[in-house]
């Protein structure tokens, strides 16, 4: 029984497509919970359709969705409609993994958008909001982190990753959620120093781009994702092949 929460250094860094992977990957019971959905109308599919979609894992939760294309705490004021329960959270997801051999929590955004704003206790009068952060750390479950390929990624990386650590959290592996069929020295060069912030020293994962599309996801998956993730990514070999 194993919780992994995959977050990511912003939003549309791959998180949803990562998860799928994970999902299709993975052996044994697997269930994909996404705390809450947002820019999505009721009655339309969602992230996890998707996921259900490329992964074939039908075991998908939902704990709550708001229409607006907003972080969930801004879209569940705006709508009139409760934030996400954390202590609720919690317990749904420990009480998936007493059923299933996996269960994967998809993010919203980067790591540190807020879930809910409720009154803080301490300092009455002020607010105080939850991430996805403080649910990995109260559910003891490591990150997987997604992130870009591109300019900016080792920045928004470094940062992510330098809160994980100062949490005390546990860093999981580092993903490319993107990989350009052509690289540019930009891409190419950011290798290095993204897989020098992860476990290992070694990215977890490199997706190629526009894997949603592709018919033959389950296989594209395994030879996306680490041997540790259940695929069969050969590190070392990337990373020669696409030295600067």
């Amino acid at each position: 029984m194993t919780i992994l929460v995959v977050t990511g250094t912003g939003t549309d860094v791959g998180k949803t497509v990562a998860t799928a992977a994970l999902a299709a990957c993975a052996s044994g019971a697997v269930a994909v919970v996404k705390v809450a959905q947002t820019g999505v109308a009721p009655g339309v599919p969602g992230d996890l359709a998707e996921i259900t979609r490329l992964s074939g894992r039908p075991d998908v939760h939902e704990f709550a969705r708001y229409p607006d294309p907003l972080s969930p705490h801004h879209a569940a004021q705006l709508s009139g409609l409760p934030g996400v329960d954390r202590s609720d959270a919690v317990a749904r997801i420990k009480e998936l993994d007493r059923t299933h051999d996996l269960v994967l929590v998809e993010g919203a955004g980067g790591l540190l958008v807020p879930y809910a704003v409720t009154p803080a206790l301490s300092q009455p009068g002020l607010d105080s909001e939850w991430t996805l952060l403080d649910l990995a750390i109260e559910l003891r479950a490591p990150l997987l982190l997604v992130t870009m390929a591109g300019l900016g990624t080792l920045n928004h990386t470094a940062l992510t990753v330098r809160v994980i650590e100062a949490a005390a959290g546990e860093l999981a592996g580092i993903m490319i959620g993107s990989w350009p069929a052509e690289p540019g020295l930009a891409e190419r060069c950011n290798v290095r120093d993204l897989a020098g912030m992860a476990p290992y020293r070694e990215l977890a994962g490199v997706l190629p781009a526009g894997m949603s599309s592709m018919r033959d996801f389950p296989e594209q998956a395994r030879a996306a994702l680490s041997p540790r993730l259940g695929g069969t990514f050969d590190w070392p070999a990337f990373r020669s092949a696409v030295r600067a």
